[in-house]
């Protein structure tokens, strides 16, 4: 895999002759809409076959798959061109390997809310370990909120991929609620309740496991909170469930505010079968512009986590998505919008931007002006700082990463994620 940085003047067609690779198939790979136009600074990752099996008639991607002692899904990984598994036709150059080595194996969950887009699920699927469907909500009796999830539970499991279920004390409102996070946490009763329906929708609905994201819960609730953990991973690890519990990026066991002091690193990673560390959000919609998840801030949050939890319980999250900022920055005022990784591209082609990358945060950037003159900060993520992000999970020997979200689609992530690792399937 090689992550080219346009530069001005540069074509899809001077790029393909750089590397003698064909320029339809960085088209295809990339899955570039307008490639005559190319944005100075933004990323496109080559990939070079070491083999390519020519389509024949009567070819089918299962019968591909046999002759090469390999899977329909490995396939679909290589080859994000087929959109569907019959999708194939005489003449595709179906790629069998490709000529780097990989790194090792890596689990990965992403998540999705139940209206994502099906046909951006099924380009997703292959590579996955794990589906969360995020999220159900809970009530104060310890009733779940049904969500409309038969769906994405069995379209992951035609694909291979684990289906968890995600319960979380966010409200309609879409804030994290400590009020019921208490009252769930200090009531045996409605504990017991809600895990009794929990292992019942975990049955009903063929569910691998389930995620437990539990945020701003008050600090006077960390021992209860750990022993609702471990509670309720007892009792569905008895009936053959996983649980994976939300961790706030933290960098030490004193760290004050409201969202951290409440996790407790060590207790929830001994009561939890794997953690998700949410490395991301340094950047967000009320902040002051800046990365989402600056791999300096995102270090020291894997350094404290290692010295504390399982590094073979542990996964690192990874965003996919970036903040368009306005600035001059207001504290209380300003808000910043959200956008795909392959909306920025498209916004600084469209401003005229050329796309920074700053070394530090290992994150791409640009900066234009609006018709009001107001002056715009975009930072994002590119096959750069997903590279970075991906060689540091390596380092620490983790498990698995977690990505938030995969609602958008972006085709980089996954090019240089499955050019990486062999990606773990469990069912």
């Amino acid at each position: 895999m090689i992550i080219h940085v346009v530069q001005p003047g540069d074509t899809i067609y001077s790029i393909a002759k750089k590397y003698n690779v064909s320029p339809q198939k960085i088209i295809m790979d990339n899955e570039l809409a307008t490639p005559n136009v190319l944005v100075p600074g933004q990323t496109i990752v080559i990939l070079i076959p070491s083999q390519v099996h020519v389509v024949r008639p009567l070819d089918t991607l299962a019968g591909i798959a046999q002759m090469y002692d390999t899977t329909t899904v490995e396939l679909l990984q290589k080859n994000p061109f087929i959109e569907y598994a019959d999708a194939i036709y005489p003449g595709d150059q179906i790629t069998i390997e490709n000529t780097e080595p990989k790194l090792g194996t890596i689990f990965v969950n992403g998540y999705a809310y139940p209206n994502i887009d099906r046909n951006v699920l099924m380009k997703i699927l292959p590579y996955l370990t794990y589906l969360s469907v995020f999220t159900y909500g809970i009530t104060e009796s310890g009733e779940l909120i049904d969500i409309e999830d038969e769906e994405l539970i069995r379209m992951a499991r035609d694909f291979g991929v684990a289906p968890l279920m995600v319960i979380s004390t966010l409200t309609e409102e879409g804030s994290f609620s400590n009020e019921l996070a208490h009252k769930i946490l200090n009531s045996v009763e409605i504990q017991e309740k809600l895990i009794e329906n929990v292992l019942q929708n975990l049955k009903e609905k063929q569910y691998h496991g389930l995620d437990i994201d539990f945020e701003y819960v008050l600090p006077e609730d960390r021992e209860a909170f750990v022993n609702f953990v471990e509670k309720i991973t007892e009792r569905l690890n008895n009936e053959g469930f996983q649980v994976f519990t939300a961790l706030a990026p933290k960098i030490s066991s004193e760290q004050k505010g409201l969202l951290y002091e409440a996790h407790d690193y060590p207790a929830i990673g001994d009561a939890s079968n794997r953690v998700l560390l949410m490395t991301y959000e340094w950047g967000y919609t009320y902040g002051p512009a800046m990365a989402v998840a600056p791999i300096d801030k995102v270090r020291e949050v894997l350094d404290y986590a290692i010295t504390e939890i399982d590094p073979e319980k542990i996964y690192m999250g990874i965003p996919n998505y970036g903040y368009d900022f306005i600035q001059p920055y207001v504290a209380g005022e300003s808000r910043a919008d959200s956008l795909s990784n392959v909306e920025a591209v498209d916004l600084a082609a469209k401003v005229g931007a050329n796309i920074q990358y700053d070394v530090k945060s290992q994150s791409p950037y640009f900066i234009y002006y609006d018709n009001q003159g107001r002056q715009h900060q975009v930072w994002f993520e590119d096959a750069r700082s997903i590279r970075e992000k991906l060689e540091a999970f390596n380092e620490y020997g983790f498990e698995g990463v977690g990505i938030w979200n995969v609602m958008k689609y972006f085709p980089q992530k996954w090019l240089v994620l499955s050019s990486l690792y062999d990606i773990a399937k469990v069912i």
